[in-house]
């Protein structure tokens, strides 16, 4: 959403109807009273963290059509011409090994398809957090295609890698990621702030098309408005969800998400790895045993394999991440080949899977283009609503610069049985939204300072 103060209904409001001989004024309906402090929160949260919004949406942009682009970028690392034969996987890694000495061996993901390399990851200790050195060697004739170096579970090459730390924090670390987390603080507040706005200046109307269709004949500020309102309401459920799962990845918000997730039991599962005591470990039975072991189980398709730790098992687990989500991961004993535990993704608990799929939705992949049209008009549709918004504030102040900020004194005028439980909402919310909460109080500074700066250089107006 973005600063439109101008919801404001400048229709003056009917007086209640009294009792005969009544002195009592009549009592505000619960919209009535909030109504002021919605529109004044709407509109800082527009001014003030719209660019924000924009930033993101542009960067997310450029994010979402980075698996095109690396798959033409990257076309010699990541593609071969197609052969009837196979190496080993086994000799695939030695000669990845041969070629990173000095860098310790972490996965494995065979080529899926005979046109695809094999993608040998290792851990540097030159690299930052998250990052690994991948190999990629052809499996028909042992060629190394290249080296780059990978960014997380998704394994991004160097460019989709780029941008994504360019949409998380601006390339600026973990200060710069406070950006990101402030814009999904603040989306869901504003869309839902922006929604109950626009639906009651049109509910009078009673017709959905006042709701759902901007007034596209009339002109200047109202003609504005109506677009940026019936935009506002169309894309309302998308917005929402970006802010949900973005806050997943933030820094201070997605630590207590993290905690609520873990309290509750929704963590990703994980196949177990130990094993059974009368398990000797003695040799290795593998990489292309352990393949076809977990192939035998059901585990086919792309997958990742990783080695041993502290005398467990191997793990393959699906990687493919498109719909329908294969994750499916199994544990095979490296002394016998034999499978000692699965884990389908059929039976992670319900939140799991839900975190699995917001996130593949928020990153373009889980409907493949389908998913990055939606993502591609969510992006132009809020950057087209600040745009609006900004324009209505331009519109509706004076000639000569800024437009006119909503009436002084929204949190006076809120009666205190409508106080108290805004209150308390907005405390539970700014503890589990840190940032959020730490924004709100510079917006209420703010509104302060605007204050005390209008009695200081005008004569002090009504209800001020």
């Amino acid at each position: 959403m973005a600063p439109d103060e101008q919801l404001v209904d400048e229709t003056p409001a009917k007086p209640g109807i009294r009792e005969p001989g009544s002195s009592e004024a009549p009592r505000q309906s619960w919209w009535q009273a909030v109504r002021p402090l919605v529109l004044r929160l709407h509109f800082y949260a527009g001014v003030l963290v719209a660019p924000f919004l924009v930033v993101a949406a542009l960067t997310g942009l450029l994010y979402v059509f980075t698996p095109q682009l690396e798959q033409h970028v990257y076309d010699h690392e990541l593609h071969v011409p197609p052969a009837a034969t196979s190496h080993p996987l086994t000799a695939q890694v030695e000669v990845a090994r041969a070629v990173r000495p000095g860098d310790s061996l972490k996965s494995v993901r065979p080529a899926p398809t005979p046109t695809d390399t094999t993608q040998v990851i290792f851990n540097a200790p030159d690299l930052p957090e998250s990052y690994r050195r991948t190999v990629f060697v052809d499996p028909h004739t042992l060629e190394v295609r290249g080296v780059l170096d990978t960014y997380g579970s998704g394994q991004a090459l160097p460019l989709r890698a780029w941008v994504d730390n360019l949409h998380r924090g601006l390339h600026l670390g973990d200060a710069g990621r406070l950006y990101s987390e402030l814009a999904a603080s603040w989306l869901w507040v504003v869309v839902l702030g922006g929604l109950a706005l626009w639906i009651a200046r049109r509910r009078p109307r009673r017709r959905l098309r006042a709701v759902l269709a901007p007034e596209v004949r009339r002109a200047g500020r109202r003609g504005t408005l109506s677009w940026h309102g019936a935009t506002g309401v169309w894309l309302a459920l998308g917005l929402l969800f970006l802010s949900a799962t973005g806050l997943t990845w933030s820094v201070h918000a997605g630590e207590n998400i993290g905690a609520l997730r873990e309290s509750l039991s929704w963590e990703t599962p994980t196949v177990p790895t130990e094993l059974p005591a009368r398990s000797t470990a003695r040799g290795d039975v593998g990489f292309d045993r352990v393949r076809e072991a977990a192939a035998e189980h059901g585990i086919t398709g792309a997958v990742e394999i990783a080695p041993p730790e502290d005398g467990g098992a191997y793990t393959v687990q699906q990687v493919q991440r498109h719909w329908p989500t294969q994750q499916d991961s199994a544990a095979v004993d490296p002394a016998s080949g034999a499978v000692t535990a699965t884990l389908r993704f059929a039976d992670y608990p319900l939140m799991a899977k839900l975190s699995r799929w917001g996130i593949d939705a928020h990153m373009g992949l889980l409907f493949g283009w389908v998913n990055q049209l939606v993502l591609l008009v969510l992006g132009l549709g809020l950057t087209a609503m600040v745009f609006w918004g900004y324009r209505m504030w331009w519109l509706r102040g004076p000639a000569s610069g800024f437009g006119r900020l909503p009436a002084r004194g929204a949190w006076r005028r809120v009666p205190g049985r409508v106080m108290a439980p805004v209150i308390l909402v907005a405390a539970f919310v700014a503890y589990a939204l840190p940032v959020f909460g730490a924004s709100l109080l510079l917006f209420l500074a703010v509104d302060a300072g605007l204050v005390a700066l209008a009695r200081r250089t005008a004569d002090p107006t009504p209800g001020a």
